[in-house]
């Protein structure tokens, strides 16, 4: 089983069923999975590019693949791809009768040796890489997974800093993950402030890049307003990360209104009522997540990344390398 796009809370990620997230940064492995599948059933998604990696892995009209769609519009089913079968019926109706007819049975060695091998790809692909730089995002998101509930609601918007998130977080329960599908930039503190007043009684953590953040970075105000406890992590790298990886990607040497000019995130919570923190070592950061957690209302982190690092596994000068080689 493969979650879709930022839906990876509606399966738990620590099953021996899971096989990780169809979304942007696939494991090439779950890729290839899917690529070359006999059968793939898709249910309660569309399918669309993120999923499909631009429309690479299933071919248009008629997929190489045993197609069944199972998807709660019959205007959707047959609009991109031609199933084999098509049902119009929400996932959760289209599973209780699944299960229903299928009843119990055994499940053969085979079988089980390949959905084990698909979880220990997900296990190797979501472990976090060895920390870089002197504030190193890997012993950031070690400090926090080991320290989240299991009903820990996540939140989001868009950017590379998200996949630290996406990657290397478990998601266990169903609504822990608030992140746009359509990859909008601001969504994760406006969710994350729904999130803390619908649910005050659990933990809450938004994660927003420094652009992302400036996008409605004022929601602080109505945060403190109604004390929302609800923790903010910036990682400020000074740029526009994942439009900048593009031109570097595409257009090398031709870099364009990516770099920003930031406040003190830090002063500027303040400013708002909130904590504020700023960690610029790796070392410094178990503390401030500490204090972060045990005050009531909202707290917010700046991490101050090298901005060199442009994804958990590949640098600027490595883009530019491979746009040098082509």
């Amino acid at each position: 089983m493969a979650a879709s796009f930022r839906c990876q809370d509606f399966f738990d990620n620590t099953h021996p069923l899971y096989a990780g997230d169809a979304g942007i940064g696939i494991n090439p492995k779950l890729a290839d999975r899917i690529k070359y599948s006999d059968v793939l059933i898709l249910l309660g998604t569309r399918f669309s590019e993120m999923e499909s990696r631009s429309y690479d892995l299933i071919n248009i009209p008629r997929p190489a693949q045993r197609l069944f769609h199972i998807y709660p519009d019959p205007d959707e089913i047959g609009r991109v791809y031609a199933p084999d079968l098509g049902i119009a019926a929400p996932a959760a109706a289209a599973i209780e009768t699944l299960l229903t007819r299928a009843g119990a049975k055994a499940t053969s060695p085979a079988r089980q040796a390949h959905a084990d091998e698909c979880n220990a790809d997900y296990q190797a692909w979501s472990s976090l890489p060895e920390g870089v730089g002197d504030l190193a995002m890997a012993g950031v998101m070690t400090t926090i997974k080991a320290s989240l509930s299991d009903d820990a609601i996540i939140t989001n918007g868009a950017g590379n800093y998200s996949v630290w998130v996406h990657r290397f977080l478990n998601y266990r329960t169903h609504r822990t993950q608030l992140a746009p599908i359509s990859g909008s930039m601001g969504y994760g503190l406006p969710a994350a402030v729904a999130a803390a007043r619908i649910h005050p009684d659990r933990q809450v953590v938004c994660f927003a890049g420094d652009g992302c953040f400036l996008m409605h970075g004022q929601e602080l105000a109505t945060a403190v307003r109604h004390q929302a406890n609800l923790t903010v992590i910036v990682v400020n790298n000074g740029m526009y990360g994942t439009i900048r990886m593009h031109q570097e990607r595409n257009y090398p040497g031709r870099i364009s209104a990516t770099d920003l000019v930031n406040p003190d995130f830090a002063m500027l919570a303040r400013s708002y009522g909130c904590t504020g923190e700023t960690v610029t070592r790796t070392e410094d950061f178990q503390g401030a997540w500490n204090q972060a957690l045990s005050h009531k209302g909202p707290s917010l982190i700046e991490l101050q990344v090298d901005p060199a690092l442009i994804a958990p596994t590949q640098t600027i000068d490595d883009l530019r390398r491979v746009a040098a080689s082509v």
